[in-house]
């Protein structure tokens, strides 16, 4: 072999070897990986992303789930409330439905009377009506007698024939 030995270190010989095709998916390599790089901050973002909305959600449910017990214990305490105030409402109603017949009554008796008052009334005036009409007969009797008894204290004299 007439070639002369040469000592490069390794790097460069592995350049002079390969070639222009070594350079050219070296420089795609690169490219990709560079790629790989920018995806790997793009996946971390979106990790972020995700981690934060799995965070709100829980944050949210938990939220849910507190408010939902609140008002399942506000219900509870007044179904508590209404169950301990049946008895004092049957009372009222009951007492309620004594007022309104008392109340009937009353106003059935009021309605009795009423009519009593006006029949007795009616009858009175009639009396008084009638009491009226003797008075008055009574006074033409009396005029009349009064009348008489002027007459025969002062006898007229007699009429003459003629």
């Amino acid at each position: 072999e007439n070639r002369p030995k040469v000592t490069l270190p390794p790097r460069k010989r592995l350049d002079i070897a390969l070639g222009p095709r070594y350079e050219t998916e070296r420089k795609l390599l690169a490219g990709r990986l560079n790629m790989l790089f920018r995806d790997r901050r793009a996946h971390a973002h979106t990790r972020l992303l995700i981690e934060a909305e799995a965070r709100m959600s829980r944050e949210a449910w938990t939220r849910a789930i507190d408010a939902s017990d609140l008002v399942h214990g506000e219900v509870i305490s007044l179904r508590t409330t209404v169950l301990g105030q049946i008895p004092e409402i049957r009372e009222l109603q009951a007492a309620d439905h004594m007022r309104q017949t008392v109340i009937s009554e009353l106003l059935r008796l009021e309605h009795r009377r009423s009519t009593e008052t006006s029949e007795s009334r009616t009858a009175l005036q009639g009396q008084i009506t009638s009491l009226q009409a003797q008075v008055t007969a009574l006074q033409v009797q009396v005029a009349t007698l009064q009348g008489l008894a002027r007459d025969s204290t002062h006898p007229e004299p007699p009429e003459e024939a003629g």
